[in-house]
C-alpha cells in the first residue's frame, strides 16, 4: 500500500510488515524518515534531529540555519559535491567540469502495478499484486533529472528500488556514478553479513559489526562473481533465524557492482548499492537517458528465516520465468563428469540407456560438441555440430535419446572464443583486446565483445541454428572466466567507461531473445560454476549451476549461504561420482542425493559404472525426489543449523505452504566414538496438527518444534536421514 500526504510531501510505502518513508522538507531535499516494522503512520520525520555540527557545510537555502547540513540528514539518493561527504548515490560530469549533484523533489506519480525496465531485469507484478511510486527529483542548474522508482509487493515485504537518470539540458554530461539505492539509518548499531568465496566454495557468509567508515563487497571482473555476491544483509547484534530485525538488499545485476555500508561520525549508517565505479563513465546527450539496474529491499521484524522465505517466493513468483510453471522440471544426468571431451554418439546413446531405466528424463551433452573441439584450447566461436563425433549432427542423435523416453539439451558459451577458431580468425577485432597489447587469456580462451550487436548478432544465429536444428529441450549457458583487456573497437576513446555495462545488456538482450525464440526450452544458467549467480540472470535462466564443486559435504555449505537469498529451485545441484574430482572425499551416494535433492536435482556421473546397488538406490532417490517436487522446490525453506559452526550434522526443512508436509534433511558431518544423545527441534509446522513421520509414528506440531524429534545415532561417515512428515 502506497500513502502519498501531498499537502506535507510525505510519502508511506506500507507492506505486510514493514513501513517505509520519505518526505520532501522545507527546502526540497528528499529526506529518508524510516524503514522498520510496520507502523501505524503519520509523519515520521520528527526521528530526523537537527544540530550544529562543525565542519558540516549549509545549503543556500538554509540561510543563517547552521543546524540544517546535508552532510547530517539522512537522504533517499544522496548527493555529490554539494555538502555532503558521505558515499554519493551520483556523479554528474558537466560540460564545465564540475562533478558536483545536487538534487531536489520536483513531483510524484502512482500506479498501479509494478513498473518495468527496458533491457534489464526486473520483478514482475501485475495491477492486483503491486503498485509503483516515482518521485522525481531535479538539479535545475545541471538540467538533469533523476526519477526513483519503487514497487510496492505488500504480501512480501518486497520493495524494488530503481533509478532513471534524464539529460533534459541542451549539451551533453557524463554520468560518472549511478547507484540504484541509497538507504539511509538513524543508527549504527548493526551487523553486516555479506556472501562470499571463491571458485569450488561460493556464497560463505561472512558477518561482522559496522564499524566507522566504509565496508562492503564489489565485483570487477565484468561478472557478479564466485568472490562476493550482489546480497548482503544488515541486521541487529543479536539477530538469528527467528529473531531479529534484517534488512536484505539485493542487487538485479550481473556485471560489475559494487555494495558499500558507511558508518558514519555521529553513528548512522548509509548502503548505497549499484553498478561498479570502477571503468564506468556513461554520456548522456540531450533528451538521452540512463537506467540504472533494480534493487530489491525485505525487511523482517522476524529474523534472517523469515527474510530469505520472502525473498524466495518474490524470486520464485515474481522474477523467474519458468518453462514449467506449474509442473515439474525433467531429472538430468550431465555427461561432463563422466566423459569430458571423449564422447561420440554412440557412447551418449549407451550413457541414456543406462541412465533411463533410473528415473532419469533429460540427457544433457556438455562441451566438445561443436567445431574443433576436443579440449578446450580451440573451437569456441565456431558453433557447428561436429559430425565427426555427432554423425548427422542433432537432428541423428536426438531421436534416438527420446526413443529411449529421454529428452535432450546441450551445453553452450557464447560470450567466449578461441583463437584458434574460425570466428576469430575471420573476425579477431570482436573479441577484447586493448590495442598495442597482448591480452591475458582465461582458459586459454579470451571474451567476445557483446557490447557490440553484430558480434551477438552472428553467435546467436549459429546457435539458433543448432537448436532449431532438432527437439532440444535444454540449454547450459557457461561463461568460464573473468573479463579482462576490456576495449571495444567499436566506441571512440571518450566512450570506453560504458564498454563493461554495455556487455551486460548484450548478454541480457541475447538470452531474452533466445528465450522468446525458445518459450518451451530450460535455461540454465553457469559461470564457472557459481561465478555469475545472482537475481539478474534468474530472471532469464529458471536455475543456475550452483558451483563446480560437486562434493556433498562442501556443498552443504555452499548451499547453506546460497539460501540466504536465492530459492531451492534455481540452485543446480547434482549427484556426482567419488572420489569427488574437487577434494577427492567419498561420501555415501546416499548423503549425495539428500543434498542434490535440495537443489534443481539431477546426476553427473556415468550409470555404466555404477554397481546394481547404487542403481537402485538412485531410482529410490529419483522417485522420492518426484514425488515430493512440489514441497521440495515450493516449500518454506527453514535452515535448522548452521554447518560453518562444525556441529555433528547440517539439517534444513521444507515446509508447505499449508503447513500439512514437511520434509527434514540430515547430514551427519562428523563423527565420534560413543556420541551423545542428539535431539532436533523442527521449525515452521503447525503447533495444533499432529505429524506422521515416514509413515509410522505420530506427533503433534508443537511438540515437535519444541521438545524435537530423537535422532538415531550413526555409524559410518557422512551418514544421512530424510523424514517426511504429513498431517493426520
Amino acid at each position: 500500500m502506497i500513502l502519498l500526504d501531498k499537502e506535507n510531501n510525505v510519502f508511506t510505502l506500507h507492506t505486510q510488515n514493514t513501513t517505509y518513508q520519505m518526505k520532501a522538507d522545507q527546502h526540497s531535499v528528499l529526506v529518508h524518515t524510516y524503514y522498520g516494522p510496520r507502523v501505524a503512520g503519520g509523519d515520521l520525520s520528527y526521528l530526523v534531529r537537527y544540530a550544529d555540527r562543525a565542519c558540516a557545510p549549509n545549503p543556500s537555502e538554509a540561510g543563517l540555519d547552521r543546524t540544517y547540513s546535508l552532510n547530517t540528514i539522512p537522504q533517499e539518493y544522496s548527493t555529490c559535491g554539494v555538502g555532503d561527504f558521505r558515499l554519493p548515490s551520483i556523479e554528474l560530469e558537466l560540460p564545465c567540469g564540475s562533478r558536483s549533484a545536487d538534487l531536489r523533489y520536483a513531483g510524484c506519480q502512482l500506479r498501479r502495478g509494478k513498473y518495468a525496465l527496458e533491457g534489464l531485469p526486473a520483478f514482475r507484478g501485475s495491477e492486483e499484486e503491486a503498485e509503483t511510486l516515482v518521485l522525481l527529483l531535479e538539479d535545475a542548474a545541471a538540467q538533469v533529472r533523476v526519477e526513483l522508482y519503487y514497487g510496492v509487493f505488500e504480501p512480501l515485504d518486497l520493495i524494488t528500488r530503481a533509478v532513471r537518470v534524464v539529460n533534459f539540458g541542451e549539451g551533453p554530461i557524463r554520468l560518472r556514478q549511478c547507484a540504484s539505492l541509497c538507504l539511509d539509518f538513524l543508527r549504527s548499531d548493526l551487523d553486516l553479513i555479506t556472501f562470499n568465496g571463491c571458485h569450488l566454495m561460493e556464497r560463505s557468509p561472512d558477518r561482522a559489526p559496522l564499524r566507522s567508515g566504509v565496508q562492503g563487497v564489489d565485483s570487477i571482473r565484468g561478472a557478479s562473481s564466485h568472490q562476493h555476491n550482489p546480497f548482503v544483509v544488515l541486521c541487529d547484534h543479536d539477530a538469528k533465524e527467528d529473531y531479529g530485525l534484517c534488512y536484505g538488499a539485493l542487487l538485479l545485476y550481473s556485471g560489475n557492482f559494487q555494495i558499500s555500508a558507511e558508518g558514519s561520525q555521529y553513528d548512522n549508517t548509509r548502503l548505497v548499492m549499484g553498478i561498479n565505479r570502477y571503468q564506468f563513465c556513461w554520456t548522456l546527450e540531450p533528451g538521452q537517458s540512463f537506467t540504472a539496474p533494480e534493487g530489491a529491499l525485505v525487511c523482517s521484524p522476524s529474523g534472517l528465516g523469515q527474510m530469505s522465505r520472502q525473498y524466495h517466493r518474490a524470486i520464485r513468483e515474481h522474477l523467474i520465468q519458468d518453462p514449467y510453471e506449474g509442473g515439474r522440471r525433467p531429472v538430468l544426468i550431465n555427461n561432463w563428469e563422466a566423459t569430458y571431451f571423449d564422447f561420440d554418439a554412440d557412447k551418449l546413446v549407451d550413457f541414456a540407456k543406462a541412465a533411463a531405466p533410473l528415473g532419469v528424463e533429460l540427457l544433457v551433452m556438455d562441451d566438445g560438441w561443436f567445431g574443433k573441439r576436443d579440449d578446450d584450447n580451440s573451437g569456441l566461436g565456431d558453433w557447428t555440430v561436429n559430425e565427426r563425433k555427432l554423425p548427422g549432427g542433432l537432428k541423428a542423435l536426438v531421436p534416438r535419446i527420446q526413443e529411449l523416453g529421454m529428452s535432450f539439451g546441450i551445453w553452450i558459451e557464447p560470450e567466449m572464443v578461441s583463437e584458434d577458431s574460425q570466428l576469430y580468425r575471420e573476425h579477431p577485432d570482436w573479441a577484447f583486446r586493448v590495442p598495442s597489447r597482448t591480452p591475458a587469456r582465461g582458459r586459454n580462451q579470451l571474451v567476445l565483445d557483446f557490447s557490440r550487436p553484430e558480434v551477438r548478432q552472428h553467435v546467436y544465429g549459429q546457435i539458433k541454428a543448432v537448436l532449431s536444428s532438432a527437439d532440444i529441450a535444454y540449454v547450459k549457458w557457461d561463461m568460464n572466466r573473468s573479463l579482462s583487456d576490456v576495449w571495444s573497437a567499436a566506441l571512440p576513446p571518450n566512450r570506453q567507461g560504458e564498454v563493461y555495462h554495455r556487455y551486460v545488456l548484450g548478454v541480457y538482450e541475447m538470452l531474452d531473445q533466445l528465450r522468446r525464440d525458445f518459450p518451451h526450452m530450460l535455461i540454465e544458467g553457469c559461470a564457472g560454476g557459481g561465478g555469475r549467480f545472482d537475481a539478474g540472470m534468474l530472471y532469464y535462466t529458471p536455475q543456475i549451476w550452483c558451483s563446480d564443486n560437486t562434493d556433498a559435504i562442501d556443498r552443504l555449505r555452499i548451499q547453506y549461504g546460497t539460501s540466504f537469498c536465492y530459492p531451492v529451485s534455481a540452485m543446480g545441484a547434482h549427484v556426482s561420482a567419488v572420489p569427488n574430482e574437487a577434494n577427492g572425499r567419498t561420501t555415501p551416494i546416499e548423503a549425495r542425493g539428500t543434498v542434490a535433492m535440495s537443489g534443481t536435482f539431477g546426476y553427473e556421473l556415468d550409470p555404466n559404472k555404477t554397481t546394481q546397488e547404487e542403481k537402485e538406490v538412485i531410482k529410490q532417490q529419483v522417485a522420492f525426489f518426484k514425488e515430493h517436487y512440489h514441497l521440495i522446490q515450493r516449500g518454506g525453506y527453514y535452515r535448522l543449523t548452521d554447518p560453518f559452526a562444525n556441529g555433528p550434522y547440517t539439517a534444513w526443512e521444507q515446509v508447505s505452504s499449508d503447513r500439512r508436509e514437511a520434509l527434514i534433511s540430515l547430514v551427519a558431518t562428523s563423527l565420534q566414538a560413543a556420541p551423545p544423545f542428539q535431539t532436533l527441534r523442527l521449525k515452521g509446522l503447525d503447533p495444533q496438527l499432529t505429524y506422521q513421520v515416514n509413515g509410522g509414528d505420530s506427533y503433534p506440531g508443537d511438540v515437535l518444534m519444541n521438545a524435537g524429534y530423537p535422532l538415531p545415532l550413526f555409524h559410518g561417515d557422512y551418514q544421512s536421514l530424510q523424514l517426511y512428515l504429513s498431517a493426520i
